[in-house]
Protein backbone atom coordinates (compact mmCIF):
# COMPACT_ATOMS: atom_id res chain seq x y z
CA UNK A 1 0.00 0.00 0.00
CA UNK A 2 1.43 3.68 -1.40
CA UNK A 3 -0.51 6.49 -0.37
CA UNK A 4 0.78 9.96 -1.22
CA UNK A 5 1.10 12.29 2.06
CA UNK A 6 -0.65 14.78 0.39
CA UNK A 7 -4.22 12.86 0.18
CA UNK A 8 -4.39 12.73 3.78
CA UNK A 9 -2.09 9.47 4.67
CA UNK A 10 -1.39 9.03 7.98
CA UNK A 11 0.55 11.35 10.53
CA UNK A 12 3.17 8.81 12.52
CA UNK A 13 5.47 9.97 15.16
CA UNK A 14 8.35 8.51 15.65
CA UNK A 15 9.34 9.08 19.68
CA UNK A 16 12.20 7.60 20.98
CA UNK A 17 14.98 8.22 24.07
CA UNK A 18 18.81 6.82 22.65
CA UNK A 19 21.96 7.44 25.00
CA UNK A 20 24.69 6.68 22.71
CA UNK A 21 22.61 6.50 19.34
CA UNK A 22 21.69 3.24 18.79
CA UNK A 23 18.09 3.81 19.72
CA UNK A 24 18.66 7.31 17.04
CA UNK A 25 19.85 4.89 14.35
CA UNK A 26 16.58 2.85 14.28
CA UNK A 27 14.30 5.53 15.09
CA UNK A 28 16.07 7.12 11.33
CA UNK A 29 15.45 3.61 10.01
CA UNK A 30 11.73 3.05 11.36
CA UNK A 31 10.80 6.75 10.14
CA UNK A 32 12.48 5.40 6.69
CA UNK A 33 9.97 2.85 6.42
CA UNK A 34 7.01 4.94 7.57
CA UNK A 35 8.27 7.17 4.27
CA UNK A 36 8.19 4.21 2.29
CA UNK A 37 4.77 3.44 3.32
CA UNK A 38 3.66 7.07 2.07
CA UNK A 39 3.00 8.10 5.14
CA UNK A 40 4.36 11.12 7.17
CA UNK A 41 6.93 10.32 9.60
CA UNK A 42 7.59 12.98 12.52
CA UNK A 43 10.80 12.16 14.67
CA UNK A 44 10.80 13.31 18.32
CA UNK A 45 13.40 12.59 21.43
CA UNK A 46 12.12 12.97 24.66
CA UNK A 47 14.03 15.06 27.10
CA UNK A 48 17.41 14.02 28.73
CA UNK A 49 17.16 13.73 32.67
CA UNK A 50 20.78 13.18 33.55
CA UNK A 51 22.75 16.20 34.30
CA UNK A 52 24.65 17.57 31.33
CA UNK A 53 27.80 17.40 33.17
CA UNK A 54 27.08 13.68 33.64
CA UNK A 55 25.82 13.26 30.23
CA UNK A 56 28.94 14.43 29.00
CA UNK A 57 31.00 12.57 31.33
CA UNK A 58 29.10 9.18 30.29
CA UNK A 59 29.74 9.45 26.30
CA UNK A 60 26.57 9.97 25.77
CA UNK A 61 25.69 11.49 21.97
CA UNK A 62 24.58 14.85 22.91
CA UNK A 63 24.09 15.80 19.34
CA UNK A 64 20.82 14.47 17.86
CA UNK A 65 19.44 15.97 15.35
CA UNK A 66 15.35 15.17 16.85
CA UNK A 67 13.48 18.29 18.21
CA UNK A 68 12.39 17.20 22.00
CA UNK A 69 8.76 16.16 21.31
CA UNK A 70 5.98 17.86 23.94
CA UNK A 71 3.69 15.11 25.45
CA UNK A 72 0.16 17.84 24.12
CA UNK A 73 1.47 16.92 20.51
CA UNK A 74 0.82 13.39 20.63
CA UNK A 75 -2.98 13.58 19.92
CA UNK A 76 -1.90 15.34 16.60
CA UNK A 77 -0.66 11.56 14.91
CA UNK A 78 -2.66 8.54 13.69
CA UNK A 79 0.11 6.01 15.30
CA UNK A 80 3.09 6.45 17.51
CA UNK A 81 6.64 3.87 17.33
CA UNK A 82 8.52 4.28 20.58
CA UNK A 83 11.85 3.68 20.63
CA UNK A 84 13.88 2.87 24.38
CA UNK A 85 17.30 1.27 25.33
CA UNK A 86 16.20 -1.72 27.92
CA UNK A 87 17.40 -0.59 31.41
CA UNK A 88 16.67 -4.04 33.89
CA UNK A 89 14.17 -5.47 31.10
CA UNK A 90 12.16 -2.12 31.25
CA UNK A 91 11.78 1.09 29.32
CA UNK A 92 14.55 3.77 29.96
CA UNK A 93 13.84 5.83 32.78
CA UNK A 94 13.53 8.96 30.18
CA UNK A 95 10.59 7.36 28.15
CA UNK A 96 8.54 6.45 31.17
CA UNK A 97 8.97 9.44 32.55
CA UNK A 98 7.57 11.22 29.48
CA UNK A 99 4.71 8.65 28.72
CA UNK A 100 3.68 9.07 32.96
CA UNK A 101 2.44 12.95 31.72
CA UNK A 102 0.20 11.69 29.47
CA UNK A 103 -2.13 11.01 32.09
CA UNK A 104 -4.04 14.22 30.58
CA UNK A 105 -4.81 12.38 27.28
CA UNK A 106 -5.46 9.37 29.17
CA UNK A 107 -8.34 11.14 31.06
CA UNK A 108 -10.07 12.34 27.68
CA UNK A 109 -9.06 9.38 25.65
CA UNK A 110 -6.90 11.40 23.28
CA UNK A 111 -5.06 7.92 22.15
CA UNK A 112 -7.79 5.96 21.69
CA UNK A 113 -7.83 4.05 18.65
CA UNK A 114 -4.40 5.35 17.41
CA UNK A 115 -1.79 2.90 16.29
CA UNK A 116 1.48 2.02 18.89
CA UNK A 117 4.57 0.28 18.52
CA UNK A 118 8.01 -0.54 20.19
CA UNK A 119 11.71 -1.20 19.21
CA UNK A 120 14.70 -1.51 21.51
CA UNK A 121 17.95 -2.00 21.99
CA UNK A 122 20.19 -4.32 24.59
CA UNK A 123 23.93 -4.43 25.38
CA UNK A 124 23.79 -8.51 24.79
CA UNK A 125 21.45 -11.12 23.20
CA UNK A 126 19.28 -11.48 26.54
CA UNK A 127 19.34 -8.43 28.08
CA UNK A 128 15.47 -8.24 27.96
CA UNK A 129 14.97 -7.06 24.64
CA UNK A 130 11.16 -8.85 25.03
CA UNK A 131 10.15 -7.72 28.33
CA UNK A 132 11.49 -4.02 27.72
CA UNK A 133 9.06 -4.43 23.98
CA UNK A 134 6.03 -5.91 26.20
CA UNK A 135 6.75 -3.56 29.24
CA UNK A 136 5.76 -0.66 27.15
CA UNK A 137 2.76 -2.36 25.42
CA UNK A 138 1.44 -2.35 28.69
CA UNK A 139 1.62 1.29 28.56
CA UNK A 140 0.05 1.51 25.32
CA UNK A 141 -2.61 -0.70 26.06
CA UNK A 142 -4.07 1.54 29.08
CA UNK A 143 -3.97 4.38 26.44
CA UNK A 144 -5.92 2.69 24.42
CA UNK A 145 -3.98 2.16 21.78
CA UNK A 146 -4.09 -0.67 18.96
CA UNK A 147 -0.75 -2.44 19.25
CA UNK A 148 1.58 -3.89 16.64
CA UNK A 149 4.01 -5.71 16.38
CA UNK A 150 6.85 -7.03 13.83
CA UNK A 151 5.23 -9.91 12.09
CA UNK A 152 7.03 -12.75 10.69
CA UNK A 153 6.48 -11.48 7.29
CA UNK A 154 9.83 -9.61 8.50
CA UNK A 155 11.97 -12.99 7.38
CA UNK A 156 14.89 -11.43 8.89
CA UNK A 157 14.10 -12.26 12.50
CA UNK A 158 14.35 -16.09 11.65
CA UNK A 159 17.76 -15.88 10.41
CA UNK A 160 20.14 -17.89 12.11
CA UNK A 161 23.45 -17.51 10.04
CA UNK A 162 24.37 -14.25 12.51
CA UNK A 163 23.60 -12.72 15.96
CA UNK A 164 20.75 -10.36 15.75
CA UNK A 165 17.86 -8.36 17.38
CA UNK A 166 14.18 -8.80 16.27
CA UNK A 167 11.32 -10.49 17.64
CA UNK A 168 7.45 -10.31 16.75
CA UNK A 169 6.95 -8.03 19.39
CA UNK A 170 9.00 -5.16 17.77
CA UNK A 171 12.37 -4.42 16.14
CA UNK A 172 15.74 -4.79 17.77
CA UNK A 173 19.26 -4.38 17.90
CA UNK A 174 22.61 -5.50 19.98
CA UNK A 175 24.97 -2.30 21.17
CA UNK A 176 27.77 -4.73 22.65
CA UNK A 177 30.21 -6.46 20.74
CA UNK A 178 30.74 -8.89 22.70
CA UNK A 179 34.19 -7.74 23.89
CA UNK A 180 33.64 -4.41 25.82
CA UNK A 181 32.97 -2.58 22.36
CA UNK A 182 30.55 -0.66 20.63
CA UNK A 183 28.37 -2.64 18.01
CA UNK A 184 26.32 -0.37 15.45
CA UNK A 185 22.70 -1.81 14.39
CA UNK A 186 23.04 -4.41 11.44
CA UNK A 187 21.70 -3.95 8.40
CA UNK A 188 19.26 -6.88 9.29
CA UNK A 189 18.25 -5.06 11.78
CA UNK A 190 17.72 -2.05 10.41
CA UNK A 191 16.03 -3.82 7.67
CA UNK A 192 13.72 -5.01 10.57
CA UNK A 193 13.20 -1.60 12.02
CA UNK A 194 12.34 -0.23 8.48
CA UNK A 195 9.27 -2.77 7.96
CA UNK A 196 8.44 -1.82 10.79
CA UNK A 197 7.62 1.85 10.28
CA UNK A 198 6.43 0.92 7.30
CA UNK A 199 4.04 -1.71 8.67
CA UNK A 200 2.42 0.12 11.12
CA UNK A 201 2.15 3.11 8.56
CA UNK A 202 0.47 0.84 6.36
CA UNK A 203 -2.05 0.10 9.01
CA UNK A 204 -2.64 3.59 10.10
CA UNK A 205 -3.23 4.98 6.82
CA UNK A 206 -5.89 2.23 6.22
CA UNK A 207 -7.43 3.09 9.41
CA UNK A 208 -7.53 6.52 9.40
CA UNK A 209 -8.61 6.21 5.63
CA UNK A 210 -11.59 3.80 6.79
CA UNK A 211 -12.48 6.12 9.77
CA UNK A 212 -12.88 9.01 7.05
CA UNK A 213 -15.70 7.11 5.10
CA UNK A 214 -17.25 5.78 8.32
CA UNK A 215 -17.13 7.99 11.20
CA UNK A 216 -18.13 7.43 14.09
CA UNK A 217 -21.79 8.87 15.06
CA UNK A 218 -23.59 9.29 18.47
CA UNK A 219 -25.76 6.01 17.34
CA UNK A 220 -21.82 4.25 18.94
CA UNK A 221 -22.55 5.90 22.44
CA UNK A 222 -26.14 4.75 22.53
CA UNK A 223 -25.14 1.07 22.04
CA UNK A 224 -22.38 1.54 24.49
CA UNK A 225 -24.77 2.87 27.36
CA UNK A 226 -27.21 -0.42 26.05
CA UNK A 227 -24.66 -2.60 26.59
CA UNK A 228 -23.21 -1.23 30.03
CA UNK A 229 -26.98 -1.31 31.29
CA UNK A 230 -27.20 -4.74 30.42
CA UNK A 231 -23.77 -6.33 31.97
CA UNK A 232 -24.71 -3.82 34.98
Amino acid sequence: MTIDASSGAARVLVLYYSSYGHIEAMAQAVAQGVREAGAVAVLRRVPELVPGEVAQRSGYKLDQAAPVATVAELADYDAIILGTPTRFGNMASQMKNFLDQTGGLWFEDKLVGKVGSVFTSTGSQHGGQESTILATHVVLMHLGMLVVGLPYTFKGQMRMDEITGGSPYGASTLADDGEGGDRRPSANELAGARFQGRHVAELATALALGRRHAPRTAAWADVAADVAASVG
